[in-house]
């Protein structure tokens, strides 16, 4: 079983998280950063091409067969899936036609998610907007492990199987632990999901479904780009419960390793934040940083110190009202 994890207890703070007043902090310094909020114009063509070409090569792939098909669900369509998906992250934000377009973002929102193979642009923003907001909220932030993960996958092998699992947890985590009840758009984002994968099987078959679906839910368990969920608020140095990542994956995740930067500036579409960073160096170079996402994983699964425990919590205070 390897060994067991050192930590018993979560890492439990009493102050507020530290992304509002460095923003404050930061702006009173440079004001100029305001300049680089709003959308990115060029987001929208690029996540346009992603979904074009994901679907394209369905037409090359129908008749491979199931092993070829792993391994490029793996490789390849895993690959754009998870960029596709961080690509629904900054869609959240606004970022493909910014805050006076709330409903563009929305519709975008639901043909980034085609390819994905199951619906989740509006579940994510419901829930992930809260994660800025109440980050290590106990109850508000389902970006946390549950008591119940913590216990569980304690030792080495337990935590692989946890890194194996994160799909799973990523999914049914908000519904236990923060449920909410289905909003309209989720129903049309959910009509809209299973109308493409109809398409999708009718067109090319049961299996290219498999191989999208496949794709998502495996490059978000053992796999590099899968790094940044561990890599952004586990807490590898204590006390430290944000981590940017300064890594070539940056270029196909939309800069999502930029953590710091994008806690402390949401309204920065990714695109932008390797320039607050350079703006701003004195406040981002001596917080710990990553610069390999595999590692990340690895000292995960391997250093006792380090699992699902190595994270900050709060008590819940409530939903600001």
């Amino acid at each position: 079983m390897g060994q067991h994890v050192s930590r018993t207890d979560f890492e439990w703070k009493y102050d507020d998280e530290p992304h509002k007043s460095r923003r404050t902090e930061i702006l009173k310094k440079y004001p100029e950063i305001k300049q680089l909020f709003g959308h990115d114009p060029n987001f929208k063509w690029i996540c346009t091409a992603m979904v074009i070409g994901q679907i394209a090569t369905l037409y090359f792939l129908q008749d491979k067969s199931w092993s070829f098909l792993i391994l490029a669900a793996y490789c390849f369509g895993g690959v754009i899936n998870h960029s596709l998906s961080l690509a629904v992250h900054e869609i959240s934000h606004n970022a493909s036609f910014g805050n006076s377009r709330p409903m563009a973002n929305r519709i975008f929102g639901f043909f980034v998610n085609l390819p994905l193979g199951v619906p989740m642009s509006i579940s994510f923003k419901k829930y992930h907007l809260e994660h800025h907001r109440y980050q290590g909220d106990e109850v508000i932030d389902t970006d946390l492990p549950t008591l119940f993960e913590a216990k569980l996958f304690c030792t080495t092998i337990g935590k692989f199987f946890w890194v194996v699992l994160q799909p799973m947890f990523y999914l049914f985590r908000p519904l236990i632990v923060n449920p909410k009840a289905p909003v309209k758009l989720e129903v049309i984002n959910a009509i809209i999901q299973i109308i493409f994968d109809a398409f999708i099987v009718y067109t090319f078959g049961w299996k290219m479904l498999a191989y999208l679906i496949m794709g998502t839910l495996l490059a978000m368990g053992l796999h590099p780009v899968a790094g940044h969920f561990i890599s952004e608020h586990y807490m590898f140095k204590k006390g430290y419960e944000t981590y940017s990542y300064y890594g070539p994956l940056n270029w196909i995740t939309f800069n999502v390793g930029y953590h710091n930067e994008h806690h402390d500036f949401p309204s920065v579409p990714g695109s932008r934040l390797p320039l607050v960073k350079k703006i701003a160096p004195e406040f981002y170079d001596n917080l710990p940083q990553h610069h390999s996402w595999i590692k990340v994983i690895y000292d995960f699964i391997m250093d006792p110190e380090i699992g699902p425990y190595a994270r900050v919590k709060r008590k819940t205070k409530g939903l600001d009202s």
